[in-house]
C-alpha cells in the first residue's frame, strides 16, 4: 500500500485517540501544569536576571535588547519543541511497547493511521497547553508585546505537529526506549544550544550560521521572537512555510515507518 493510500485511511476517528490521551492528562493535570508554570521563572531568574548583569544588551536584527527580552521568546520555542517531541517519543513508545495501548486500539475500528495521527495531534496539543501557560508567565514580566504575542499559540500547534512527527519517526525506528538518548543527543541538544536560543546566530562562524539556519528550531525561535517583539514582516512567512513543509514531508514517513514497526 502506498504512502498516499495510507493517508487516505485517516478518518475523524483519530479524535478518539486524542480524547483518550486528554482523559489521562486530566488525571495528572497538576504535574503537567506546574512544569510550564515554574520552568520559565527558573530560566528567567538564572539566565534573564543572572546573565543579564554580565551580558547587558544583545544586538539582534539591528536592535539592542536586554538579555531577558532576548531569551524569553526562545523559552517558548523550546517548550513547543520539547513537549511535542518527548510526547511522541518516550510517551508514545511507552503506550506502544509497554502498555500495549496501540494493540488495544488496533482491535477497534480505528485504523493504524488514525492512531498515529491522534498521537501526533495530541503531542501538538500538549505543546499548545504548555506554551499557553508559559506565555502567561512570561507576559506577567512584561516580556510579550500584545496582541502580536498571541500568534505564538497557533504557531505552537504547527510547531508541535512538526516536532511531534519527527518524534514519531524516531519512535518507529529505535529498538528500545534507552536508544532515545541518541536522537536527543544528536538532534535535540544541538538545536537547543545553536538555534539562536541563548545567543544570536550571528555570533557563530559563517559555516555554523548556515547550518543553524537549516535547523527547524531556529525558525521557531525567530518566529516566537518576532511575535513577542511585535515585529511582523513578510519574510516570516518563509519560516512558517519551512515548519509546515517539514510536517507535510515527514507525516507520510511517520505513517509508513510506524506501519512497518507495528504490522509488517
Amino acid at each position: 500500500m502506498s504512502g498516499r493510500l495510507r493517508i487516505t485511511n485517516i478518518s475523524w476517528r483519530f479524535i478518539r485517540v486524542w480524547n483518550r490521551n486528554m482523559v489521562v492528562y486530566r488525571k495528572i493535570w497538576l504535574v503537567n501544569f506546574l512544569v510550564p508554570l515554574f520552568e520559565p521563572i527558573l530560566y528567567l531568574a538564572a539566565f534573564g536576571v543572572g546573565m543579564s548583569t554580565l551580558i547587558g544588551q544583545v544586538h539582534y536584527h539591528g536592535e539592542e535588547l536586554s538579555y531577558i527580552v532576548f531569551i524569553a521568546p526562545a523559552l517558548l520555542a523550546i517548550t513547543i519543541m520539547y513537549n511535542a517531541f518527548f510526547e511522541n517519543t518516550y510517551a508514545s513508545f511507552v503506550r506502544m511497547y509497554f502498555q500495549k495501548t496501540f494493540d488495544a486500539m488496533m482491535a477497534t475500528p480505528l485504523s493504524l493511521e488514525d492512531i498515529i495521527t491522534g498521537e501526533i495531534v495530541w503531542g501538538a496539543t500538549k505543546s499548545v497547553i504548555a506554551t499557553a501557560i508559559m506565555l502567561a508567565v512570561v507576559s506577567f514580566f512584561g516580556l510579550v508585546y500584545f496582541p502580536h504575542g498571541l500568534l505564538v499559540l497557533p504557531l505552537s500547534f504547527l510547531g508541535g505537529l512538526a516536532f511531534g512527527t519527527v518524534g514519531m519517526v524516531f519512535t518507529a525506528l529505535v529498538p528500545s526506549i534507552d536508544m532515545f538518548n541518541l536522537p536527543v543527543f544528536l538532534f535535540i541538544t544541538p538545536m537547543f544550544l545553536f538555534s539562536g536560543t541563548f545567543f544570536p546566530v550571528s555570533a557563530l562562524p559563517g559555516w555554523a550560521q548556515k547550518l543553524s539556519l537549516a535547523l527547524p528550531l531556529t525558525q521557531l525561535v525567530d518566529l516566537c521572537r518576532a511575535f513577542c517583539l511585535g515585529e511582523l514582516t513578510t519574510d516570516l512567512m518563509w519560516r512558517v512555510a519551512y515548519i509546515a513543509i517539514l510536517f507535510v514531508l515527514l507525516f507520510p514517513v511517520a505513517l509508513i515507518v510506524m506501519r512497518r514497526r507495528l504490522i509488517n
